[in-house]
């Protein structure tokens, strides 16, 4: 990486965060509280064969930040991803390994930001995050065809759930893993803590995964080798005062969280996103901490089904799964436009409307009858005229983007 940014400030947020709340990202949860991805392993037990697996992955070999700001060789310094509304387009997807890919399609727009950038020859993820729907889409080697994807495989992820990836399927990734939620976000190191386990990659790994990873890519055999999904620890002992501010954050996530190999790679690189605001100079510090300063844990005593990403939490029951997360309501017409002023009935319909919803013209409330989660009728009289904003909301606070109805003066009556 290149050092790009000098003399840039990040004030980081002191407020203690609550240790209940799993990562967010527009409103929608990077899976439960309670998932594995979310899950401290601070006072989990070192397991007995941690020092062999440091010793193949490199002991010497320094922590490298896969990410930061600017570019390199043409391309983001990092996995990109972008977040979309619930009505992004949705292109279809063709794939190398169809046959453990999710068919689609992918609500991924064509002019997404490409890992390694446009002319990259390496992994190429895409990644996009509905945040109306709380819906993860994710592509490996990932080629726009104009109004469709080439990929190699690909991987869709209902960010409020828990379900794994079918046993042997790969994802985007190699270990079958969501990617996105893996990864360093520039604005949850902003706010002063990363809640949640971190991705990286090791050089040569075993024929075999461990929960939650779902998929191997190897041909080795030999127990010296750690299998995809092996989960590491920075030792609590490990000093992260001397670093910069935003370096000690992703250090306590490391010991709070630690990280799961999800492909293969070079040695200790953690993966991230990339953001103009990065320092790249206090990000290559990192580097300062060597594989020796981490130990191996094993998650299998967190494992309620082998089949789901709920984890049991420290010290207690897993967490409630949360309620269910409802998308935004969207209108599609409003009849009849033109409409009258003075007294008025609106039939509004579209999608995601709830009991209780409430009309609002130019934002005073209507009389609202609700009649089925794409329809609802309206009344009430105004003297304005012109075009004015119809827009629905929900009980839980969501509400439409805002539908113009036209409102010609009342007839006069003779």
């Amino acid at each position: 990486m290149r050092s790009i940014l000098s003399g840039f400030l990040i004030v980081f947020s002191t407020a203690a965060l609550s240790p209940a709340q799993g990562p967010q990202m527009g409103g929608c949860p990077v899976f439960p509280a309670d998932h594995i991805w979310n899950t401290p392993i601070d006072n989990l037990p070192v397991a007995a064969n941690s020092s062999t697996y440091i010793n193949t992955i490199g002991p010497g070999i320094g922590l490298h930040p896969d990410f930061g700001s600017g570019t390199w060789d043409g391309g983001p310094i990092g996995i990109p991803f972008v977040t979309v509304p619930g009505t992004q387009t949705k292109y279809p997807a063709t794939f190398t390994y169809a046959d453990e890919s999710d068919p689609g399609p992918y609500a991924i727009p064509m002019n997404a930001p490409i890992e390694g950038g446009s002319s990259s020859t390496g992994d190429r993820h895409a990644i996009a995050v509905d945040t109306n729907n709380c819906i993860l889409y994710e592509l490996y080697s990932a080629y726009p065809e104009g109004a469709s994807w080439s990929a190699g495989s690909g991987a869709i992820f209902n960010l409020a759930g828990y379900a794994l990836r079918p046993a042997t399927w790969t994802s985007a990734d190699a270990a079958g893993l969501p990617i996105l939620p893996g990864l360093v976000r520039y604005d949850e190191v902003a706010a002063g803590e990363i809640r949640h386990a971190l991705r990286f990659t090791v050089p040569q790994t075993q024929k075999a995964y461990v929960w939650p990873a779902r998929h191997y890519a190897s041909s080795l055999t030999s127990t010296q080798y750690p299998p995809m999904g092996t989960r590491f620890r920075l030792k609590a002992s490990f000093d992260v005062s001397p670093y910069p501010a935003e370096v000690q954050v992703i250090l306590r996530a490391l010991q709070k969280y630690g990280m799961m190999i999800a492909d293969n790679g070079s040695a200790w690189y953690i993966s991230g996103a990339p953001d103009s605001r990065w320092n790249n100079d206090n990000l290559h510090q990192i580097g300062q901490v060597l594989g020796s300063s981490f130990e191996m844990v094993d998650v299998s005593s967190l494992m309620i089904d082998p089949n789901s990403g709920q984890a049991k939490q420290p010290g207690g029951e897993p967490i409630p799964p949360p309620p269910p997360v409802l998308p935004a309501p969207a209108i599609a017409s409003v009849t009849p436009n033109p409409s009258r002023a003075s007294n008025f009935i609106l039939t509004v319909t579209g999608t995601g409307f709830q009991a209780g919803a409430v009309v609002k013209l130019n934002g005073a409330a209507l009389t609202t009858s609700f009649h089925s989660a794409s329809k609802v009728t309206a009344s009430g009289s105004t003297t304005k005229t012109g075009g004015l904003p119809v827009t629905v909301t929900n009980p839980d606070g969501q509400v439409s983007s805002a539908y113009t109805v036209t409102f010609a003066a009342a007839r006069r009556s003779h």
